[in-house]
Parts: structure tokens; sequence; C-alpha cells
């Protein structure tokens, strides 16, 4: 039976002091759901409390209805997979996958069709009497999600599963881990530190930060484009960050920056911060900002610089420009075409034009 995962201010502390601060958070009947934090923001330290593998100061864990804060591991009916994949090295991989139903005393032939079956799944039927040793990293991956939910847990807990694993078998195990998910209607607890992944696999996402709290919850998309704070704004995906002073909130909105005169923005709900004259902070999306030596029209913004810097990342090329004020604001160009409109250089002077609606306001 699938099950949603709900806590309830939980606080979690030790030696070093305070990890987790009275954290709540729901996760949905079989989602797909990321923790994203940086390091040492105690995402683990919460997976190992849902796990049963440490206990909560206080607070509350539900499994479902169920109130599971005190239950020993074994009853919890959740299955964790761990960045390190766990294997036991001295079993084969199909007694590695077999373990938890020989411990559950399952019959010979139910083991047997069971593991052969996941194996086949995962593609790994040709391995099974290899050892973990003689797999490579993605191979021992699979085996150790396999593990995982032959026994059909409630819930699969997953810490930073492919930290391990190169670029290009990430992506590759990323869409795989969304296929059996889909498959598998588990809900799936999915943390790490990785902004990338967590964009490319959640439904929804929760944003922790340095205190243990959690910052924004959402859609990936909303948690992109609507960011609440700078810290969400600059930990998911890259961003520029200007500072100003809010002078009109209810009728054509605009931030004044220091020796850049207005930014127009967009307020779809007024906050009960937002009034004239407050300090705001600005966020705006590198992608979403139009650069050409040549001012544009139909824009609602737009600043002039110099180009300090550029760098090509292949699919895209990325300009440092220099404003008049000396920041340095970023912008990101989709490489579309083989011969460009223009040719951009350094030291060229560059308009950077953007929309009221591509500048994201946040509170100080």
């Amino acid at each position: 039976m699938v099950r949603s995962i709900k806590l309830d201010k939980i606080t979690k502390s030790k030696s070093d002091g305070l990890i987790l601060n009275q954290v709540n958070l729901t996760i949905p009947n079989g989602e797909f759901f990321a923790l994203l934090g940086p390091s040492g923001c105690g995402k683990t330290t919460l997976l190992r409390l849902i796990a049963g593998l440490e206990n909560v100061d206080s607070g509350v864990i539900y499994l479902g209805d169920k109130d599971i804060t005190s239950l020993p591991i074994n009853q919890r009916n959740i299955n964790i997979v761990f960045q390190n994949y766990a294997l036991f090295p001295h079993l084969t991989i199909f007694e590695n996958v077999a373990y938890s139903l020989r411990i559950a005393k399952k019959s010979k032939e139910e083991i047997e069709a069971k593991v052969l079956k996941i194996l086949k799944s995962f593609h790994m039927e040709n391995h099974i009497f290899k050892y973990p040793s003689q797999l490579s990293g993605g191979q021992q991956q699979r085996v150790a999600l396999a593990r995982a939910i032959i026994s059909e847990p409630d819930v699969l807990l997953l810490d930073e599963p492919l930290a391990a694993l190169d670029f290009k078998l990430r992506e590759r195990m990323l869409i795989e881990l969304i296929d059996l998910q889909d498959k598998l209607k588990t809900t799936f607890l999915y943390v790490t530190h990785d902004q990338f992944e967590a964009l490319t696999v959640a439904d929804h996402m929760a944003i922790m930060n340095h205190d243990g709290n959690i910052e924004q919850i959402g859609t990936p998309k909303e948690i992109y484009e609507y960011p609440i704070s700078s810290f969400v704004a600059k930990f998911v995906g890259k961003t520029n960050i200007m500072s100003g002073t809010l002078r009109s909130v209810e009728i054509n909105p605009y931030v004044e920056l220091p020796l850049l005169g207005k930014i127009e923005v967009y307020i779809p709900e007024k906050k009960p911060w937002m009034h004239e004259d407050c300090e705001a902070i600005l966020s705006i999306r590198p992608e979403k900002i139009y650069i050409s030596k040549q001012p544009q029209k139909n824009f609602s913004n737009t600043l002039k610089g110099t180009v300090e810097a550029i760098v090509t990342h292949g699919r895209s090329t990325q300009y440092n420009v220099a404003l008049e004020d000396g920041f340095i604001i970023h912008v990101f160009e989709q490489n579309e075409e083989h011969f460009p409109h223009e040719e951009i250089d350094y030291d060229d002077i560059v308009y950077l034009s953007f929309q009221k609606e591509s500048s994201q306001l946040l509170q100080t």
C-alpha cells in the first residue's frame, strides 16, 4: 500500500548543535518528492529519522494516518537506498536482492521468481552470479534499487543515490528512476544537494536552508520561476541579485536601483512587507535577459553595460557584463544557430533587455 509521509514539528540536535528546527512537511501519497539543500543542512538526518535509523528529539512522524515516530525499523515498511549502495560484498547479486525475502521466510520458489523478475526489469538478469565488486557503479545502483523495492515498501528513501556516478550515467539513471516511480506508484523521497537532479525528477520539492528549516515548497517550476527568498533564488539555478528600493506597489510597481534608475517589476500577489520605500531584492535569471549591441523595443526594462567576459558552455554562451554602477550581471544566450544574428565581443557596449515579469521581487 502506497502511503504519504507527514512530519509534524520535527526537531533534532546533535553534539555540534541544532540540526532540524521544528520541521513541518507533508509528502503526498505516491509522489516523487525531492528534498534539496546545501551540505550539512539536515537532509540526510531527516531521511534517517523517517527510516527509524535515528530518534527524533521532539515531533511526530506519520506514515499515512499511523504514528511511526517510535516504531522500530523493521515495522515501518520503509526502505532506503544509500549513496554508497551498501550492497553485501560477500553475496552474489541474486542473494543481495533476495536478502529481505529470505529474512521474511518466503518460499524458495517465490524468492527465485521475484528476484529473477525484478533483475530482468533492471536488465541485470545476466549478472545474477556476479559479486558487487564485478559490477560498474551504474549496475550496482540498479541492484541496490532492486533490493530496496522487491519487498514492496510503502515509501522509498533515496539518499544522494547517484552522487558517485559520472554526469552522463547520472542523467540516464535519473530517467530510469522517473520511469520506475511512475510504474510502481510508490512514494519516493529523494535527497540531494544537486539542483539538476531535483529539478529533473521531482513532482514537488522542498528547499532546506543552513538553519535546518524548510525555506520553500512547490513544483520545480514554481521554485525556479517564483523563489520567495534570495537563498532559494541563488541556490536553485543561477540568478542576478540586485538590491534597491520599492517605490510603487499598486500601480506600475518598480524598484529604484542606485545609479541605474528604475526597474519595472511584476507583483502577482502583494505580500505584507511590500510597501512604498521599503528595501527590496530583485532576482533576474540570466537566460531571461536579451543581450544586443543595439537598444531594443518592446521590453519593460533595459540596462547598459560593457562585456567583461565571455564563457562558452556549448549549448549556451555566458556573458558577464559590467553595468554603469560596476555591478556584474550574467546573461545566458542559447546557441540556437551556427551563425548568431550579431557577434558580441569583449569590451563591446551592450544593452540588456528583459520584461518586468522576469524581475522577481524578493524580501530582504
